[in-house]
């Protein structure tokens, strides 16, 4: 029975929102970054990035976030935000650059859900991250990004956007990265209740992405039991049903091989892999498959079948922990994929041709393609409790910041 409950958001004009709306500010380079802030005053990476436009630094971090607050409030006097009045849902599309669609709620979902377990995650999270956003979102009072949750699909809600999308959007806009993003308004108040009563009959939703997000929102609810009404107790959340996610693989780049020369590197791998010599890049099509380049040459190598039916765990059983467990820690030497300054990673977006590019020019030692994980092995791996790999998944859509804003006081 999951508790998805309408709020009353804070967001831009329509006159404004294209301008407003961000990727995350991480995925920028520094100078693209400059660029956009130089000639963007509404972009909304002024407010995360107050630094930059108040020609000052913060002497710590709470000062960093009063700054961030107080460049919120100036954007909202200055109209370039308005309040709704009501709760409401929003039905958001995205149809990116190569054609894709995915169409879902944004609505905030219950804190207390995810404490009980309700709302499923499979990646594990870092601590100190979690209580930095814990306290961003506490100082700020505001939370731009929603985590992205999914759902078996339920029939009523589909009717219902179903329906929306074929009217005129609130919003309609494209981004350079040539994908389209619109946004309705669920006003009607039998669609608002049709909604909440339909993910009641759900029995788990399932984090896809922003794990962080929700944790630290977790966290600040502990902090907060006592008052009942607070916004607190809920999380933005853009939810999807399992037919709309789109995995995507992440691949991964060594910058050396230990000590080893290719020759001794490749030996050790044939003690529990089968090596296969690849005419042209090589996309693995089972889980224990992994595609290697190294010196110009193309592998598929595959871990032998009588030692991967001895895989008990899921997660085990997936390409980045094989990758790890029998590859990266043993042979080359990586104990901590999170934070070894040897090993990249690069999401299945980014050309397979650049990765070979970085390799033929000594940036990198080898590159290793992973196969995509599957949603249902997604979903079975959190429905275990069990946490994969840290880069496991790249999921899409990845949602813009500042285009819906969930206030917190």
């Amino acid at each position: 029975m999951a508790d998805i409950v309408p709020f009353c958001a804070i967001r831009p004009t329509r006159d404004k929102v294209s301008l407003v709306a961000t990727r995350s500010y991480l995925s920028y380079s520094n100078e693209t970054l400059v660029e956009k802030l130089n000639n963007n005053p509404f972009t909304f990476l002024h407010i995360i990035n107050p630094e930059f436009s108040e020609n000052k630094v913060a002497k710590n971090r709470d000062e960093k976030f009063r700054m961030v607050k107080d460049k919120f409030n100036e954007f909202k006097n200055n109209g370039v935000f308005i309040s709704e009045n009501k709760p409401l849902f929003y039905i958001y599309q995205k149809v990116n650059n190569y054609g894709k669609t995915f169409n879902g709620i944004i609505g905030a979902a219950s804190v207390k859900d995810y404490i009980s377990g309700k709302i499923k995650k499979h990646e594990a999270t870092i601590e100190k991250r979690e209580k930095l956003f814990k306290e961003y979102l506490n100082k700020t009072c505001f939370n731009a990004e929603p985590v992205l949750l999914t759902y078996p699909n339920q029939q009523q809600i589909d009717k219902i956007i179903s329906n929306y999308i074929s009217k005129r959007a609130e919003y309609e806009f494209s981004t350079t990265n040539k994908s389209v993003h619109k946004l309705w308004l669920v006003t009607d108040s039998i669609d608002i209740k049709t909604i909440q009563e339909s993910f009641k009959k759900i029995d788990a939703l399932y984090i896809a992405d922003g794990h962080h997000r929700f944790a630290s929102s977790a966290l600040l609810y502990e902090e907060n039991k006592s008052d009942n009404s607070s916004n607190k107790k809920y999380c933005m959340s853009y939810l999807i049903g399992e037919d709309q996610l789109n995995i995507i693989n992440y691949n991964r780049l060594i910058k050396d091989l230990n000590g080893l020369s290719e020759e001794e590197f490749i030996e050790q791998l044939a003690e529990n892999f089968n090596i296969r010599k690849e005419n042209s890049t090589v996309q693995p099509k089972n889980e224990n498959e992994i595609g290697l380049y190294i010196s110009g040459q193309w592998y598929l190598i595959s871990y032998k079948q009588e030692k991967y039916n001895l895989i008990e765990s899921k997660v085990d059983q997936l390409s980045p922990s094989i990758l790890f467990n029998h590859i990266l820690n043993p042979i080359l030497g990586i104990n901590d994929a999170r934070n070894d300054n040897r090993l990249s990673y690069f999401d299945g977006t980014y050309p397979t041709s650049k990765l070979q590019n970085k390799i033929d020019n000594k940036l990198f030692s080898a590159a290793f393609i992973l196969k995509t994980i599957a949603v249902d092995s997604l979903i079975e791996i959190a429905n275990n409790e069990q946490t994969m790999p840290p880069k496991s998944t790249f999921v899409q859509p990845k949602l813009r910041s500042g285009m819906l804003i969930y206030n917190l006081e």
